[in-house]
């Protein structure tokens, strides 16, 4: 995975010097640029050749979206910048990803315990064991996969003694398994040799190993009843040695011819661990009846997972950022509805108070410019355009259907056409139509706001539920550990 991590840089570092002549706002910003234009490129040279249309008509779409976002910049400025934006998000997470797996991999890899392929190095007195996870492979057997905890250095004979009587205490809990008590075992017993938090090597003696072996197997198929057999530990450090006997009820178990292998591998591996204790290297064991052993560490490495993480990460944002403009298109179909009661009654007041159409429309446009530091409103840009267009020498009825065509909401389009025909057919009655316009919209308009807060609270329902979950989880784990102790 290293190569394939190192291989992506590389190409970022390579993506980032093509692309130094590009103008833009930081690295991933230029280097969207040049993948911008090398596709404009290669679309000119295939232009002549064959057209995809699908694509084109993809194009087309957007472009319309986001004129009507943004109609005072051209159709092409816009497409561009949203496709640099989508490439330039996506270059950025790829190579923040590719960065943090290659750091992962670096942490699992930089520091491995097994040297030579046979050396495990151990830590000074009082730093603590270390585990480390290996696997064993003999020519023509399955491998093995072993969890070995490597031990630090000895402790004197006064703390040895100390630690035995502290184990002798705790290893009949150890080694009872899944079983409820030493006096009902049904299941295997797992005789350990070693203790968690102990520096003893532990050999094991069974009164019967055709009932119990030393490896805590338990063989029940021919037994009638409960059989209590003896089991003496031998607790061994550096050359001390403590025996402790303790009966069990066990029932035994047979062997595979893989599992009786794994067996013997353990027993040269405590072995080699024991004869080495007071080295710095640990030698493993090189041979079993005569055929050679191939030691492997197996380090846990998540760096692929990671990696695949990063490329669904990037793929949803792609997904998210190429939806945003129909996000953006329904925002402002929402806001257009929103401010159209008021536009309606606005143009109801002002022709009341004595105003033309065309000089409401000014107004609108110059008080909206006061407060369009404060918030910029779809509705209001438009109107503004619309100010433009007839301060250009635009006929009132031209500028108004353009207005009602670029909002691109049926009430607005309705209102226009109330409007071109009172410029066309003269109308007294236009007052009278307005005001009745604006009742019924500001009516929509209360559907709308009570619409929307249905959303919002539908919307709410999963953190909620993610919240009562949290709770639940906050009361009952306590209370499960105060009913366990």
């Amino acid at each position: 995975m290293v190569y394939l991590y190192t291989a992506i840089l590389c190409g970022y570092l390579i993506l980032w010097i093509l692309s130094l002549k590009e103008e833009g706002k930081g690295p991933f910003r230029r280097m969207a640029m040049y993948f911008w234009h090398r596709g404009q490129k290669s679309r000119q040279k295939r232009a002549g050749r064959r057209r995809n249309w699908q694509r084109d008509l993809y194009r087309r779409q957007l472009g319309n979206k986001l004129k009507i976002l943004r109609p005072e910049m051209t159709v092409q400025t816009q497409i561009q910048n949203h496709y640099v934006s989508l490439y330039s998000l996506v270059l950025a997470v790829g190579f923040m990803g590719a960065v943090i797996c290659l750091c992962a991999w670096i942490a699992a890899h930089g520091s491995p315990l097994l040297q030579e392929g046979r050396y495990l190095l151990r830590n000074s007195y009082g730093q603590g064991e270390v585990p480390v996870s290996l696997s064993a492979r003999v020519k023509g057997k399955e491998e093995e996969i072993f969890e070995y905890i490597v031990e630090e250095r000895k402790y004197t004979e006064a703390e040895a003694e100390d630690l035995y009587a502290k184990a002798v205490r705790a290893l009949p809990k150890v080694i009872r398994g899944q079983n409820e008590s030493l006096e009902d075992v049904r299941t295997h017993l797992d005789l350990v040799t070693e203790l968690e938090g102990y520096p003893f090597a532990i050999s094991w003696e069974s009164d019967s190993y055709s009932i119990v072996d030393t490896d805590g197997t338990v063989s029940n198929e021919e037994l009638q009843e409960g059989v209590v057999v003896g089991l003496t530990a031998h607790f061994q450090y550096e050359r001390s040695v403590w025996e402790y006997q303790m009966y069990v009820r066990v029932n035994p178990k047979l062997y595979t011819k893989q599992e009786l292998l794994r067996r013997r591998i353990e027993e040269l591996l405590n072995l080699q661990g024991e004869h080495t204790s007071t080295a710095e290297k640990m030698v493993l064991p090189e041979k079993i009846d005569s055929v050679p052993i191939v030691w492997r560490e197996i380090i846990e490495d998540s760096s692929g997972y990671l990696m695949l993480l990063v490329l669904s990460v990037a793929l949803l944002l792609h997904w998210i950022r190429s939806r945003e403009p129909d996000r953006q298109l329904e925002s402002r179909r929402k806001e257009l509805l929103l401010d159209y009661p008021e536009i309606v009654n606005k143009l109801a007041l002002y022709m009341g108070a004595g105003m033309t159409i065309r000089n409401a429309f000014f107004k609108m446009g110059e008080d909206y410019k006061k407060q369009q530091k404060e918030r910029k409103r779809y509705a209001y840009e438009e109107i503004l355009m619309t100010c433009y267009e007839l301060q250009s020498g635009r006929s009132e009825k031209e500028a108004y259907d353009h207005f009602g065509k670029r909002c691109q909401v049926q009430a607005y389009r309705k209102l226009c056409t109330l409007l071109s025909q009172n410029l066309r057919k003269g109308s007294n009655d236009l007052l009278r139509v307005l005001r009745q316009e604006a009742d019924n919209a500001f009516a929509e308009r209360k559907n709308l706001a009570k619409k929307l807060g249905e959303e919002a609270g539908t919307k709410l329902l999963l953190p909620m539920m993610m919240m009562l979950c949290i709770v639940m989880v906050v009361i009952m784990i306590p209370a499960y550990f105060s009913f366990i102790v």
